[in-house]
C-alpha cells in the first residue's frame, strides 16, 4: 500500500511522523530516503519522540555516531544514519544484527546498505518540492 502526503511546514511533517510511530511495532524497519536537507532527521526525531512519549526528548542526528538507541518498555528504537558509511559491511560493527532482533529500526540513507537491506521494510521517501513543501511517500 502506498500513501502520499504533501506538507508545507515542519508541523505537518511532524504529524505524519507521529502517525507512523503510532503504528510502529517491534520488528519494523523504516527506511527514510531523500536528498540532503529533505527532512529525514526531522521525521525521525518526531517519530522517536512520539514513541518515547516525550516531545522534548533530545534526539540528535546520528550522523557522526552512525547509530543512536532509545529504550522503550519492551523494545528499543535503533536510529541509523548511514550517510558516512563507506562500505555496507561496516553496518555489522555498529550492531545491525542486534537492531534487527525485535526492535524498531529507522534508517536514514538506506541505499548505503546495498544487499544488506532487509526485504521487508516500510519505505518513506521525502522529496523536496520547494524550500518548504515536501512530498512524503510511505510504502509498505
Amino acid at each position: 500500500m502506498t500513501k502520499e502526503f504533501k506538507t508545507n511546514c515542519e508541523v505537518e511533517t511532524q504529524a505524519i511522523a507521529q502517525d507512523c510511530a503510532g503504528q510502529a511495532k517491534a520488528g519494523d524497519v523504516y527506511c527514510l530516503s531523500g536528498p540532503m536537507g529533505a527532512g529525514k532527521s526531522v521525521f525521525a526525531r518526531h517519530f522517536i519522540r512520539t514513541l518515547l512519549k516525550d516531545d522534548r526528548a533530545e534526539v540528535p542526528s546520528p550522523t557522526f555516531t552512525l547509530v543512536q538507541t532509545y529504550d522503550l518498555k519492551n523494545t528499543s528504537i535503533w536510529h541509523f544514519d548511514l550517510y558516512r558509511l563507506k562500505d555496507a559491511e561496516e553496518i555489522y560493527e555498529i550492531g545491525w544484527e542486534d537492531a534487527l532482533y525485535n526492535n524498531i529500526v529507522l534508517v536514514e540513507w538506506p541505499e548505503r546498505l546495498g544487499s544488506l537491506k532487509p526485504s521487508s521494510v516500510i519505505e518513506i521517501n521525502i522529496k523536496p518540492i520547494s524550500d518548504i513543501t515536501r512530498l512524503i511517500t510511505i510504502e509498505n
